[in-house]
């Protein structure tokens, strides 16, 4: 079991990614502090984990508040005595598929603004906490690295949160605690049936998965499996790193 006994915040737990993450955290035996914006979607995942036999508990908290995200910090820290991994899932609705030149400036301005923020005050929140052997885990996704039209400010806020965890790992790294981002292409299961860019789903899947080495697109397992792995102390040497899953997608 990787994670054996680690506390672990996961911030937008109820979200595809966050849940699925939470759910293999439990499996490697974490002790889970499930945080999202909507109480009822957490307070089931967290029940649905304990009835499996899981540690798990629910808690309402917009990441975007960080009295609210320094307050259940501490509030963890009171009760687990640690806090080991903090993991951010949480995700936004933006403009996409309007071009740089045509886009109101408030559509690109939002997702820059809303989601380095949020990985900002969770990462610190939780870092605050964390002594020797703590891992902050934050998120992107491929167009932080692509030259891709139509991704507006979406990219843009990517890049940055990459950047914000060079820097975090650089801070916090004389303290023992590692930074590693997790990368993923567009997964698979999370598409919904109006896709980001105005096309066809079914071309629009195909012509994400043409755009990969592997021809075939990252699953929610697959980001579970690395986040897993980042968190453990099998990863012990890695710190200040994007763990690149976009199955070929952006080659670093």
């Amino acid at each position: 079991m990787l994670l054996r006994d680690k506390v672990a915040i996961i911030h937008g737990a109820a979200g595809q990614i966050g849940s699925t993450v939470a759910r293999r955290f439990a499996a490697e035996g974490a002790r889970l502090f499930l945080c999202g914006r909507t109480a009822d979607d957490v307070l089931a995942l967290a029940a649905d984990l304990r009835a499996a036999g899981h540690q798990a508990e629910g808690h309402q908290v917009d990441a975007l508040d960080g009295d609210a995200v320094e307050a259940h910090a501490a509030m963890v820290f009171d009760r687990a005595g640690r806090i080991d991994v903090g993991f951010n899932a949480v995700g936004f609705d933006f403009v996409q598929g309007v071009p740089l030149l045509d886009i109101d400036v408030a559509d690109f301005m939002f997702p820059i603004a809303t989601g380095p923020q949020s990985q900002f005050l969770t990462s610190r929140a939780a870092a605050r906490h964390m002594g020797p052997g703590g891992v902050v885990l934050t998120l992107s996704a491929s167009p932080a690295r692509l030259a891709v039209a139509g991704t507006s400010g979406f990219a843009v806020s990517l890049a940055a949160i990459e950047a914000l965890t060079r820097t975090l790992s650089a801070e916090l790294g004389p303290r023992g605690i590692r930074v590693v981002c997790l990368r993923p292409h567009r997964i698979g299961e999370t598409l919904k049936a109006a896709p980001d860019l105005p096309m066809d789903p079914d071309k629009f899947i195909g012509f994400l998965e043409d755009m990969t080495l592997l021809k075939r697109l990252p699953t929610l397992d697959d980001v579970a499996s690395a986040a897993a792995f980042m968190a453990s102390d099998q990863a012990a040497a890695i710190t200040g790193a994007v763990a690149n899953l976009t199955c070929g997608m952006a080659v670093d």
